[in-house]
């Protein structure tokens, strides 16, 4: 008799198939066991055919369960729980063919087969057929027999469990010298640093151990001793792809930690020699493809807008030399100009202005109506989110680097083609936010169309002002001087013959509906509209607020808008974490109030007496103007990032409104709100200050001056 085991490792598709093989081999005198790794619910096979037995019908040992964790291969998993089962090993001893029905099971059948080297080992119903019919007709010739085939597969067995476990002490060895503990010690970190810096290491384990020791120094809180092994041991790697792949794989895992990575400027100074190399050997697709990896990972949102500072804040020259140094980066900056210089305005027939963007067009709403009321300018507005092809095209950074850099793709064929109609119509293109329409704008030469851009905070933060070439641009405009003296710092672009005008015009703002009447408690109600993003610090207006209620309990906050979005990274869920412990402990009490998201604005100010911006960097700060124009008293954060510069939020509002501390900022609010009517004066003098500087009916007439509206035409 022909003894067949049969091991299943995924539920058959087609159960009847494999009844009709099992009714042969029942036919031509074989036993038949079925070993499957799945629960038998359902799987009915008549019991005359053959055995059926699950893997799954018991639960793993706590022995069996550290070895299935150790391998995490589903076909390794399947092979470990048959060899731990004897039911499987008491038929695997008497079996004369061996099936694997799928292909998750053809290293469980290998592995039986070393150590049953007499039976013939099959994979599919098809061979095991042929296999027991020979057996059955008797012209079967065994493929292995005798005493040698078995020594050899015992030896093999050994061999193999030997290997398995020198790797296991190995790797275990490892665990425990990395132990935090270890790392943490003046001598642990010297060993370590020495042997991933130990010459003759190929870059492949060189690579490997280093990553592995620099995640385990950062979880062990020594990012130092990570850098100074990764440094040491890069320094050691021939191949500068292998050792940017290090590099650039540590820094990714530290900002998958939330923290800005300790070898951050390392990382993307190798990956840009990557770039220059591939430059070098005239394949500029890969140095793209390089280049934008070390751009993404440069302006990456964990350092510059996840945390309360970023590298640009310090020195944005130093943070940025590797790619100003770069070769790629440079041949991708390199201006192209325009072939005509941008006409005049028409004076036969309206201006022709089209506004395009693809961000928030909050801070369009004001410009657009007007624009399109005025006789003298015909607006076409493009969002390009809302455009099919647009919105393809707006996707796709990495094209941009390079056709930025070979200066000829397909890609930039199809921006011709979908962006040339509608500079052939403009006399004057707007684009708002400087970020992907700018970039593909100018893939294009805009002919002799003007082109007029405008830069918020948001960007300078980002890569994308970076694959915009300036000099096709005839003025970039900011909404403040400190932050067009940050880009200018960021973007050499902007400096030169060939560099745009800098303009600077306040957000267009209708305050007129901000004057309202306040309500009878929002004298002593704080109030700070905007929570979403870590850079407005919600934090700082807690210690402003902990520091008034020590002597004056009527004191509240109200936090006006959606809050932050912890899945965004890990720096921002611990930021929220923080937030969340001081909420737990005032909200209780009614002395900090969350109102959410509101449409409502002006409404929404009548409960506040005193509106806050307690940001680490903005570009203007339109909801503390709107609450200032409300009446509300204004207490301004002297914004970090900007300040002890030229130009900072003391140069934009009066010196009265700015403060240092939570502690100056009390004292500020404390002598407005000591008497009703101090607080209505100070309220009042800075809603007639906010409408004469930035209500529309002010700033309107700056746009006009700026899209060259003749003053024929200007409506009141």
């Amino acid at each position: 008799m022909t003894n067949v085991l049969i091991v299943a490792g995924d539920r058959p598709q087609q159960e009847s198939v494999l009844v009709e093989a099992l009714a042969r081999f029942r036919a031509q005198g074989a036993r038949v066991a079925v070993v499957c790794d799945f629960p038998l619910d359902g799987f009915t096979i008549d019991p005359a055919l053959a055995e059926l037995h699950s893997l799954r019908a018991t639960e793993p040992d706590a022995k069996l369960r550290r070895t299935l964790a150790r391998n995490q291969q589903p076909s390794r998993a399947v092979w470990l729980r048959a060899w731990h089962d004897g039911w499987v090993r008491q038929r695997v001893r008497t079996a004369d063919v061996l099936v694997a029905l799928d292909g998750l099971a053809v290293h469980t059948v290998w592995e039986m087969a070393q150590r049953q080297p007499r039976a013939d080992a099959c994979h599919g119903l098809g061979p095991a057929g042929k296999v027991v019919r020979a057996r059955h007709e008797g012209t079967h010739r065994p493929t292995r027999s005798g005493l040698g085939p078995a020594v050899s597969a015992r030896a093999g067995i050994l061999a193999r469990s030997a290997r398995r476990s020198a790797v296991t002490g190995v790797k275990e060895s490892l665990e425990a010298t990395m132990a935090p503990a270890v790392l943490r010690s003046r001598a642990g970190a010297r060993l370590w640093r020495t042997v991933v810096a130990a010459p003759g290491l190929p870059d492949r384990v060189r690579g490997g151990l280093t990553y592995r020791l620099h995640v385990r120094a950062v979880q062990a809180d020594r990012p130092g001793q990570a850098a100074s092994a990764s440094r040491a041991a890069s320094a050691r790697m021939s191949d500068r792809r292998a050792r940017a792949e290090l590099l650039m794989r540590e820094a990714t895992e530290e900002l998958a930690m939330g923290r800005v990575p300790v070898c951050l400027r390392e990382a993307v100074t190798a990956e840009l020699a990557v770039a220059d190399n591939w430059l070098g050997q005239k394949n500029p697709r890969k140095a793209a493809q390089s280049l934008y990896k070390a751009m993404r990972l440069l302006f990456h949102r964990v350092p510059h807008f996840d945390q309360l500072t970023s590298p640009l804040a310090g020195d944005p020259a130093g943070f940025l030399a590797p790619l100003r140094a770069s070769r790629a980066a440079q041949a991708m900056a390199a201006p192209r100009g325009r072939e005509r210089p941008a006409a005049t305005p028409p004076a036969d027939r309206p201006l022709r202005l089209l506004i395009a963007t693809n961000g928030n067009d909050h801070f369009l709403t004001d410009i657009r109506a007007r624009y399109a009321d005025l006789p003298s300018v015909e607006l076409r507005y493009v969002h390009l989110t809302e455009d099919p092809v647009g919105d393809t095209l707006i996707r796709n950074a990495g094209a941009v680097v390079e056709h930025r850099l070979t200066g000829a793709t397909e890609f930039g064929n199809r921006v011709e083609e979908w962006f040339r109609p509608h500079l052939d119509w403009a006399d004057t293109v707007f684009v708002d936010w400087t970020v992907a329409t700018a970039a593909l704008l100018t893939l294009v030469d805009p002919g002799d169309t003007r082109v007029i851009m405008r830069l918020h905070s948001f960007e300078a933060l980002t890569f994308w002002p970076h694959l915009i070439d300036f000099s096709r641009v005839d003025e970039l405009l900011f909404v403040s001087d400190h932050l067009r003296d940050l880009a200018v710092e960021v973007l050499p672009a902007l400096q030169g013959e060939q560099a745009p005008a800098l303009p600077v015009i306040a957000n267009a703002m209708d305050l007129r509906p901000y004057p309202r009447p306040k309500a009878p408690d929002a004298r002593f109600t704080l109030g700070l509209i905007g929570t979403s993003a870590v850079a407005k610090d919600p934090r700082w207006a807690i210690d402003v607020l902990r520091e008034l209620r020590t002597a004056d309990p009527r004191y509240r906050l109200l936090l006006v808008g959606s809050g932050l979005d912890p899945s965004a990274s890990t720096s921002v869920r611990q930021y929220q974490d923080a937030l969340d412990a001081d909420l737990a402990e005032l909200e209780p009490s009614g002395a900090v109030v969350r109102v959410g998201h509101t449409s409502d604005v002006p409404g929404a100010l009548t409960g506040i007496g005193v509106i806050l911006s307690s940001s680490v960097r903005e570009s203007f700060h339109c909801a503390l103007v709107e609450g200032a124009a409300s009446g509300a008293v204004p207490v301004v954060r002297d914004w970090p990032f900007f300040a002890g510069r030229a130009h900072s939020a003391r140069t934009l509002f009066p010196a009265g409104w700015v403060v240092d501390s939570p502690q100056e900022a009390a004292a500020l609010i404390r002598a407005a709100t000591a008497t009703e009517e101090s607080w209505r004066a100070a309220g009042a003098a800075a809603s007639a200050y906010a409408l004469a500087t930035w209500d529309w009916s002010v700033t309107r007439h700056q746009f006009d001056e700026l899209f060259r509206i003749p003053a024929i035409e200007k409506v009141p």
